[in-house]
């Protein structure tokens, strides 16, 4: 259970650690094809969706507050609700690992674990020191963020 302070004052460690995480997730490019295909971003049809800890989902608040929203509004087809109106995601930057990871078959598939599993292993650390329980579906997940910013 999270006390209250933790709730509305997430520690400010989180974001720094965040960019640190994807920074060092830029620097080991695996071969990949994505250009904007979007197809895993449709998660009723690709069957899955992505699970964001504490820290992602803090930081993918955070992009959904510089996009100039709120609130999540589901997507009427089961797509991502962070896909704008074009197409494109809303929060690129902001962006939750998997999404980077292209859990998309078009793409080139999953990263292989062993590339990334000391970079998971850094947002489960980080998740335990926000008072999080594991990762959780991307939509609960940045809403509950979102309600705790």
């Amino acid at each position: 259970m999270l006390n209250a302070h933790c709730m509305k004052n997430p520690k400010p460690d989180h974001r720094h650690e965040m960019e640190a995480i994807y920074a060092e997730l830029e620097r080991r490019p695996l071969p990949r094809q994505c250009e904007m295909r979007t197809g895993c971003c449709h998660f009723r049809l690709a069957g899955h969706t992505p699970m964001l800890t504490r820290g992602e989902a803090f930081y993918a608040a955070q992009g959904v507050r510089a996009s100039g929203r709120k609130a999540l509004k589901p997507h009427p087809d089961g797509a991502c609700p962070l896909l704008g109106r074009d197409g494109r995601c809303t929060i690129y930057k902001h962006r939750p690992f998997g999404c980077r990871t292209h859990f998309c078959a078009e793409a080139g598939g999953m990263y292989p674990r062993k590339h990334v599993a000391d970079l998971i292993q850094r947002l489960e650390s980080l998740d335990e020191r926000l008072g999080g329980s594991g990762s959780r579906p991307l939509e609960a997940a940045v809403t509950d963020a979102l309600a705790e910013l």
